[in-house]
């Protein structure tokens, strides 16, 4: 049984104070001067009470990559985070191109119970772009997979695309295609641009992430069937998207917090904390992404949580490895580009992090709304704080934080999944109720 809540005072969605009472694992009651006799009381005054964030691009690397992360670290950082439920990318070993595999991330998000853990299927056997997986057994399966990718390898046969399109029509599934053309990007270690030139290494175009996802929105107007597409990165691709959008074609699109922030000016230090794919792009794809995501071109904020022993980063930059960790910072990164600076307000954030990622990965019992009746997926977060993100944020295994040093807004103080509090004061509990 989850514990009896009283949260009292927390600002919804950013707006008045309210009261929010939780039994049995649902919001039972909204209001104000809510009481139970013998329940758990949370003072929540001033905190900003969102519903619980959806991550729809996490990389829990188990089975195969422990030392990197595992399902238990993970959900630990995703509820440090405000998280309580993240979709779990299947670049794993093996791969998770099987229903074996994904049940068996799904049982292990389950034992550990920090977030909920919806496993992603891979589009391709072992992600390698030459026959797909099995796609309606994932989709049968406990698991009950929607969401479809090879992120870290793009679907580049068009063909292939096109067939992992008509399949996953048939069960409302949703391909969720890592853009980047590999012949375009064949020894690409940043941003291709000014920096690139000045510091001699081999850029990465724009063009390489745009001339997929032309293709893909056309390929998934010829089908009819939904399209979703990684980490948007350049100021082409939201063209290219709004363009898709106002033509009727189904698709969605995420971008990350680092690409929300963090402009490709930081590579001149050689600090492979921020070498990520794909990469850090100029001040004026930030500045657009950001645009795009103020006027509902771009429909979710998503981490790309990639963590990494240390020395994996811990090298010169060509051999070091793409990826950040994300989980931890995201709402606090998001509130700083996009919410500090007006272009959007605490209940857009619940639709870009809460809502629309639920939504879009078919999920569930998450993402909706903070009313009675509810499942108690809810994030408290104290937007008046201040203060240098350092390791003693970070929950996971990996420390390959591009934020470290920085100053960030926020904090998220408390994390509820499911009615059970999995964040307690900006503490992770360590043992949850059963």
């Amino acid at each position: 049984m989850t514990e009896t809540l009283v949260i009292t005072g927390a600002r919804m969605l950013g707006a008045d104070g309210a009261d929010i009472l939780v039994e049995d694992g649902l919001i039972a009651e909204i209001g104000t001067g809510i009481s139970r006799e013998g329940a758990r009381v949370i003072d929540a005054d001033g905190l900003v009470a969102l519903p619980g964030l959806v991550d729809l691009h996490t990389h829990l690397r188990e089975p195969g990559y422990e030392a990197s992360e595992t399902i238990l670290t993970g959900t630990r950082a995703a509820a440090a985070g405000g998280f309580t439920a993240v979709f779990a990318m299947p670049n794993t070993s093996p791969v998770a191109d099987s229903a074996g595999v994904v049940e068996q991330e799904l049982a292990l998000g389950e034992a550990a119970g920090y977030a909920t853990v919806q496993p992603i299927g891979a589009v391709t056997v072992g992600q390698k772009g030459e026959r797909l997986a099995e796609l309606g057994a994932m989709a049968a399966s406990r698991a009950r997979v929607r969401v479809f990718s090879d992120d870290g390898f793009c679907v580049s046969d068009p063909l292939i695309m096109r067939r992992a399109l008509e399949y996953v029509k048939s069960f409302g599934g949703v391909i969720a295609q890592h853009a980047q053309d590999p012949r375009l990007t064949e020894g690409a270690q940043m941003n291709e641009g000014v920096v690139s030139a000045e510091l001699g290494l081999a850029g990465w175009p724009a063009v390489a992430e745009e001339s997929i996802i032309a293709r893909d929105v056309l390929l998934a107007e010829h089908v009819g069937s939904r399209l979703h597409v990684c980490h948007l990165s350049t100021a082409g691709s939201v063209d290219i998207i709004r363009w898709a959008k106002k033509r009727g074609i189904d698709v969605t699109a995420e971008v990350t917090p680092h690409h929300l922030l963090l402009t490709d000016d930081l590579v001149r230090g050689y600090d492979a904390r921020y070498k990520v794919n794909p990469p850090l792009r100029r001040t004026e794809d930030v500045l657009a992404v950001r645009e795009g995501l103020a006027d509902g071109t771009i429909d979710i904020v998503a981490t790309d949580h990639a963590p990494h022993p240390a020395e994996s980063k811990a090298c010169e930059w060509p051999a070091a490895a793409n990826g950040m960790v994300g989980l931890e910072s995201a709402l606090r990164v998001v509130h700083q580009s996009m919410v500090e600076t007006g272009l959007l307000e605490w209940h857009d954030i619940a639709r870009v992090m809460s809502a629309a990622p639920a939504r879009i990965g078919s999920l569930t019992g998450h993402g909706t709304p903070l009313e009675a009746g509810r499942p108690a997926n809810i994030t408290l977060y104290d937007a008046q704080a201040r203060g240098t993100f350092t390791t003693a944020d970070l929950r996971g295994r990996s420390e390959n934080s591009p934020y470290l040093g920085r100053e960030l807004p926020g904090r998220v103080a408390w994390t509820v999944h499911n009615g059970t509090v999995t964040l307690e004061a900006g503490d992770i509990v360590e043992e949850l109720s059963a």
